[in-house]
């Protein structure tokens, strides 16, 4: 399956396939409810229709791997709920949550030019939600990997590791070694990730919901180890397989629809994902 990059089937029925704690990562964003032509799903039904291939990711997941899923809530368009945002997405999370997985994240893709939406009263939807759970106690995470640059200069910097007395107590009895803060080369990015959309459907890529490479380089990046098996249950345009790739780990996509196979092996096989490189940064710098 590794040489195929991209295997055409329902992952529910491949990810048997894989060996027991054999995945870093599986991150992937599965079809939302009710979104796309190619996968409806009602939300009254999305938790039950998700938690079978969870369970088979557990079993594939090692004691140190993670699942980063990447949802998003939409407004009912039917049913008792109409009109209203659908708590399916909580839903998911918490049944993850007893079926086993540990909750120890959740991120914002914030979205610059997200398109406006057609649902008022209300204002577009420019974010989206990333939840990374793990397997263990202890999953793999490494910080460093997507530390994005100081604000202050390097003579700020400089200036600041000459403090010898590093730790301020404020007035409220809080404080913080900054005699520490700089030694890592870059600041924290924290849980909102700025990344833009991708609208490549009018570029070449037969897929209506491409995920844009920025999204996935972070996770990537940070949630599995160089060399690591990082696999993509529903893989659409194939974005995770290449960027994984990329990135020096192991990958593998699973996509259900013929078409976006072939494409997505075509672009794994080019190296090619949805947009340049994205320059990862905190949000409001």
């Amino acid at each position: 399956m590794l040489a195929e990059g991209i295997v055409h089937g329902d992952a529910v029925d491949l990810l048997p396939k894989l060996p027991a704690g054999s995945v870093d990562l599986f991150f992937t964003s599965p079809p939302y409810a009710d979104a796309r032509a190619y996968s409806r799903i009602h939300p009254d039904r999305y938790v039950e229709w998700f938690l079978p291939y969870a369970e088979k990711m557990m079993v594939a997941t090692a004691e140190t791997g993670s699942l980063v899923v990447n949802i998003k809530n939409r407004v009912a368009n039917r049913g008792a709920l109409k009109g209203q945002r659908h708590p399916y997405v909580y839903q998911l999370v918490l049944e993850l949550q007893q079926m086993g997985w540990r909750w120890i994240e959740t991120y914002i893709w914030s979205k610059p030019n997200a398109v406006p939406g057609k649902f008022g009263p209300r204002t577009k939807d420019s974010f989206e939600y990333v939840y990374h759970f793990a397997r263990g106690e202890r999953p793999f995470f490494d910080l460093d990997a997507v530390r994005v640059p100081y604000k202050a200069d390097a003579a700020e910097i400089a200036r600041r590791n000459l403090d010898v007395n590093g730790r301020r107590t404020t007035a409220a009895g809080f404080g913080r070694d900054r005699t520490k803060t700089y030694l890592r080369g870059g600041a924290d990015p924290g849980n909102v990730v700025s990344v833009p959309q991708t609208y490549n459907q009018h570029r070449g890529v037969s897929h209506t919901a491409a995920m844009p490479e920025g999204l996935a380089e972070f996770f990537v990046r940070c949630a599995s180890p160089k060399g690591g098996l990082v696999v993509d249950p529903f893989a659409g345009s194939g974005t995770t397989v290449v960027v994984a790739r990329r990135y020096d780990r192991q990958a593998l996509g699973f996509e259900l629809h013929e078409d976006y196979v072939h494409a997505a092996r075509d672009r794994v096989a080019a190296g090619q994902a949805d947009d340049p490189a994205a320059v990862l940064r905190a949000v409001g710098q």
